[in-house]
C-alpha cells in the first residue's frame, strides 16, 4: 500500500521549491518598505505608477483582444471546416511561439524604416512599429498560439450533440454558434487568455525596442538606468498586485463551469462545415498570418545576415551557442529533477492532504511572477544573504529551475495520472520498499513524460532574456542576450546570426514536441502544454 505520507526523499525537495519561490519574493516587499515613510509616500503616489498602470492594464487588454480575433477564426478553420491543409494551420498555429517577441521586434524594425528590408527589396519605406501599436502587433504575432492551443483542443473535443440539439431546435448556424459553440470554450479560452495576460505584464523586450513604458520596461530603466533599487521593488511590487489581479479574476471566472458531455458515449467528430467562396478570406487571413508571423521575421534575418555577414563572428556566435545550449541544458535536468517530487506529491498525495496541494501550486507562483520582478527579488535577496552568489552560474540556474519548475509539472503529472498506483502498490505487496517501487515501476512508466518536460523547460529557458540580462554572470552571452544588446543598437546585421540560430533552434525544439504530443494525445485530448497553468483551469486540457 502507498504510505499516508510522502516519503522525505520527495518532500525535502517540495519544500525547498517552496522557500526558494517565497523568500526572495519575500525580501522583495522588505526591501520596497526600507525606505522612509516621507519617501515611500512619495513613491507610492507618483503619477507615474498610474501612467504604467493604465499603459500595461491597457497593452494587456488590447493584446487579448487581437489574439482572440486571430487564434479563435484559425483554430475553427483547423478543426471544424473543409479547409486544405489542416497540418498547415496547424503549424501556423504553433509555430510563432517559437520565436521570441524580441526576436519578432528585431526583425519587424530592421524590416521597416529607411534602409529596411522592406524599403531595399520594394523601394516602399514601410513605416517602422513604435509605441502602443507597435508593441501591440509583435505581442499579438507572438502570443496567439497559447490561445489557438487551446481554442483547437476545446473545438476538437466539444460534445456534438449539443449543437445538433441547436440547429433542431430552429437556431441558424451562427446562432448556434454564439449561443452553444462560444459557451463552450470559455474555459479553454479563460486558459490561453492567463498565460497571454501573464506574457504580457512580464514582458519587458518588446515593449522596450518599442519604445512604450509599461511596469517592466521601467523595472528594468531603474535597476540598470537610473539605479533606484528602492522605486524599483515598489515597481514590482506593483506588477504583481497587477498579476494577482489577473489569476484571481481569472480563478473568478472559472467558478461553476461544466463541460459534461451530453451523450453518454465516446467522442464523435463534430459536423465538417464546407467554406465554399468562404474559403477566399479564409486564405487571405492564412496567407497574412504567414507572412507577419513567419516569412517577414524569418526573411528579414536571412536578408540581414546575407547582407553584411561576417565570418569572424562565427566563433562568438558558436561561443553563445555553447552556453545558451549549456545553460539549457544544465536548467532542464534540475527543473525536472525538482518538478517530479511536486508532480509526485500533487498527484498521490492532494486528494488527502491539502498541504500536498499548496505544496504544488506555490510552485506556481514563481512562474507567474512575471520574470523581472523575480529576477529583481533573487538580486535583493542575495546580495542581502549571500553576496558571492551574485551574478554566478548557480544563482542564473537556481532562477531558471524556480520560475519554470511550474512548466515540467504538467506533463509529469500527466504521466502519473496514466501511471495508476495499484501498480506501486502491487510493487509493495512483492517485498519492493517504497524507493524501490518508486524507482523500478513508476519511472519507467512517466519516462515520457519527463523527457517532454525537461524539452519544455529547454526550449524556454533558451529563449528567456529578463532573467539572463538580471542575473548571468560576467561575460555571459546567449543568443538572446545578443539579440537584445545588438537590437538595442541598432546593429541589425550583428543581431542577425543570433536571431536566426535562435528562431530555428526553437522551431526544432517546438516540431518535435509537437510530434510527441499529437503522437500521443487522447481522445478527449487531455494533455498538458508547455505554457499552461494547469491548475488555472482544471476542466480544460490542451494537446501541443
Amino acid at each position: 500500500m502507498i504510505s499516508r505520507r510522502p516519503p522525505l526523499l520527495l518532500l525535502l525537495p517540495a519544500v525547498l521549491t517552496v522557500l526558494g519561490v517565497l523568500l526572495p519574493l519575500a525580501y522583495l516587499v522588505f526591501r520596497a518598505f526600507g525606505a522612509e515613510a516621507s519617501e515611500l509616500r512619495e513613491i507610492v503616489f507618483r503619477t507615474r505608477n498610474l501612467e504604467l498602470a493604465g499603459n500595461t492594464l491597457g497593452l494587456t487588454a488590447a493584446v487579448l483582444a487581437c489574439t482572440t480575433a486571430v487564434a479563435l477564426p484559425l483554430a475553427f478553420l483547423a478543426t471544424r471546416t473543409d479547409f486544405r491543409p489542416r497540418r498547415f494551420l496547424m503549424l501556423l498555429g504553433v509555430l510563432p511561439l517559437a520565436i521570441p517577441g524580441y526576436v519578432g521586434a528585431y526583425a519587424l524594425i530592421a524590416a521597416s524604416g529607411f534602409g529596411g528590408t522592406i524599403q531595399a527589396l520594394t523601394g516602399i519605406n514601410w513605416p517602422g512599429p513604435s509605441g502602443f501599436w507597435g508593441a501591440l502587433g509583435v505581442l499579438t504575432l507572438f502570443t496567439f498560439p497559447y490561445l489557438f492551443l487551446n481554442l483547437h483542443a476545446a473545438l476538437r473535443t466539444q460534445d456534438p450533440s449539443l449543437e445538433e440539439a441547436a440547429r433542431l431546435l430552429g437556431r441558424t448556424p451562427w446562432q448556434t454558434f454564439l449561443s452553444v459553440t462560444v459557451p463552450h470554450l470559455r474555459p479553454a479560452w479563460l486558459s490561453g487568455a492567463l498565460l497571454t495576460g501573464l506574457h504580457v505584464l512580464g514582458d519587458f523586450s518588446v515593449v522596450s525596442l518599442m519604445r512604450y513604458p509599461t511596469f517592466s520596461a521601467a523595472i528594468y530603466q531603474q535597476y540598470t538606468a537610473a539605479y533606484d533599487r528602492v522605486y524599483s521593488a515598489w515597481l514590482a511590487l506593483l506588477l504583481l498586485v497587477l498579476t494577482a489581479a489577473v489569476l484571481l479574476l481569472e480563478a473568478r471566472l472559472m467558478r461553476g463551469v461544466s463541460l459534461s458531455r451530453v451523450s453518454p458515449g465516446g467522442a464523435r467528430q463534430p459536423t465538417t462545415v464546407r467554406l465554399g467562396w468562404g474559403v477566399i478570406p479564409a486564405w487571405a487571413l492564412v496567407l497574412l498570418l504567414t507572412g507577419a508571423a513567419l516569412v517577414v521575421p524569418l526573411g528579414t534575418v536571412v536578408y540581414w545576415l546575407t547582407r553584411d555577414f561576417d565570418p569572424a563572428a562565427l566563433v562568438d556566435l558558436w561561443e553563445a551557442a555553447q552556453t545558451a545550449l549549456g545553460a539549457a541544458a544544465v536548467a532542464a535536468i534540475t527543473t525536472t529533477l525538482l518538478a517530479f517530487p511536486l508532480a509526485y506529491i500533487g498527484s498521490r498525495y492532494g486528494q488527502q492532504h491539502r498541504w500536498a496541494r499548496l505544496t504544488e501550486r506555490a510552485a506556481y507562483l514563481g512562474y507567474a511572477t512575471p520574470p523581472l520582478a523575480f529576477a529583481l527579488a533573487l538580486v535583493f535577496f542575495s546580495l542581502r544573504v549571500t553576496p558571492s552568489l551574485y551574478q554566478t552560474f548557480p544563482l542564473l540556474i537556481a532562477a531558471y529551475t524556480l520560475h519554470f519548475v511550474a512548466e515540467a509539472v504538467g506533463p509529469i503529472r500527466t504521466s502519473l495520472a496514466h501511471a495508476t498506483p495499484r501498480l506501486e502498490e502491487a510493487a509493495r505487496v512483492l517485498g519492493l520498499s517504497p524507493l524501490q517501487a518508486l524507482t523500478r515501476v513508476t519511472l519507467p512508466l512517466i519516462r515520457p513524460g519527463l523527457w517532454v518536460s525537461a524539452a519544455f523547460v529547454f526550449l524556454s529557458v533558451l529563449k528567456e532574456l529578463p532573467l539572463t540580462l538580471l542575473l548571468s554572470p560576467t561575460g555571459f552571452d546567449t543568443l538572446a542576450r545578443n539579440v537584445w544588446t545588438y537590437t538595442e543598437e541598432a546593429q541589425y546585421a550583428a543581431a542577425a546570426p543570433y536571431a536566426l540560430a535562435l528562431a530555428l533552434s526553437g522551431a526544432l525544439l517546438t516540431l518535435l514536441i509537437l510530434r510527441r504530443e499529437t503522437g500521443k494525445a487522447s481522445p478527449q485530448g487531455q494533455q498538458s502544454t508547455p505554457h499552461r497553468l494547469p491548475e488555472a483551469s482544471p476542466q480544460q486540457g490542451t494537446p501541443l
